[in-house]
């Protein structure tokens, strides 16, 4: 077994050699990268990505980011591809061929037939004297010097290095799409991370009660009205609007300072100028005013209506954290 300071060594060796390779990757931004980019813009078809062996994994992950970011395109691979799967390309799509070498025999077969189909084939390759080279109508360079493998035999640099390209590939065509926000939401509905693109602050507010009390209300009344709607607040209303709100830290904070509280009313207890978020804002905004105010819940308006209340745990079980 190794050393401790040897596996460090080893691990540092890897990533510097993978850093290297995509920093490298920045002289192979030519001619053939823009039309690429262009072509796929102006294409009415989908984008198919194929590859054999570790490079098919890239192709698949490469296919995953198109998809989510606005480009259309569909995993294909390469030994499957002579045994039927040709079927799914249609005639308006573009090919994109990953591999090393560009010399497996499954790539040596597939592309001639590619190019009799008339469509446009993309070689993101690392041998320009390759047969892949020779075949593609566009070449992006993914030439690496060697592999992190001490044998430079298992693909690691190289599959590295394509999938920095693809990544490259795909956010130019994000921004040529002026793909948005929006757009992104509506690709990611689910999970946490859509969440954070579509959920609005209203939609959160509207699970909640609507604690409000009036200014007059007594401390008793007051604490009552916390407790039972579990926000830890209620805000202060008179004739529909908005005077202020109460915490439970403002109720703390008045029986450490007073010892008769009778003649105490809410109006005495809140605090004016409330932090307010309109219900149509997304629930991230709703988070960062959390945070920046250092506090636990906003109140929700629609216009200078009070609307209702949203909590820091609100956000915590929504995932938006």
């Amino acid at each position: 077994m190794k050393s401790k300071k040897s596996i460090i060594e080893t691990a540092i060796s890897t990533l510097k050699l993978e850093s290297e390779a995509i920093l490298n990757l920045l002289q192979h931004i030519n001619e053939d990268f823009v039309k690429v980019v262009h072509a796929i813009l102006k294409s009415k078809g989908r984008v198919i990505v194929t590859g054999i062996g570790k490079s098919a994994i890239i192709a698949q992950k490469i296919v995953a980011t198109f998809n989510s970011t606005g480009t259309p395109a569909i995993f294909m691979h390469a030994a499957d591809a002579v045994h039927g799967d040709l079927g799914m390309i249609q005639q308006d799509d573009i090919v994109i061929c990953l591999s090393k070498s560009g010399n497996t025999p499954e790539i040596k077969l597939l592309a001639p037939l590619l190019k009799q189909s008339g469509n446009l084939l993309i070689g993101m390759l690392g041998s320009l004297n390759s047969d892949l080279a020779k075949q593609a109508d566009l070449i992006l360079n993914t030439t690496v010097e060697k592999e992190a493998c001490p044998h430079n035999l298992a693909p690691t640099t190289s599959t590295t290095a394509q999938l920095a390209m693809g990544d490259a590939l795909a956010i130019c065509l994000l921004e040529e799409r002026e793909f948005n926000t929006e757009d992104f939401a509506r690709y990611h509905p689910g999970g946490s991370l859509g969440k954070r693109l579509y959920l609005k602050v209203g939609d959160l507010a509207a699970k909640n009660e609507k604690p409000s009390i009036s200014p007059s209300a007594s401390v008793k009344d007051v604490i009552i009205e916390i407790s039972k709607n579990r926000l830890g607040a209620v805000v202060v209303i008179a004739d529909e609007k908005i005077l202020g709100v109460i915490t439970d830290g403002d109720i703390r904070r008045m029986l450490e300072n007073h010892t008769n509280i009778e003649n105490i009313t809410a109006a005495d207890l809140m605090s004016i100028n409330p932090k307010r978020i309109d219900k149509d804002e997304l629930a991230l905004l709703a988070l960062e005013l959390i945070k920046k105010n250092n506090i636990t819940q906003l109140l929700v308006t629609t216009g200078d209506t009070y609307y209702g209340m949203v909590h820091l745990h609100d956000l915590l079980q929504e995932g938006i954290i």
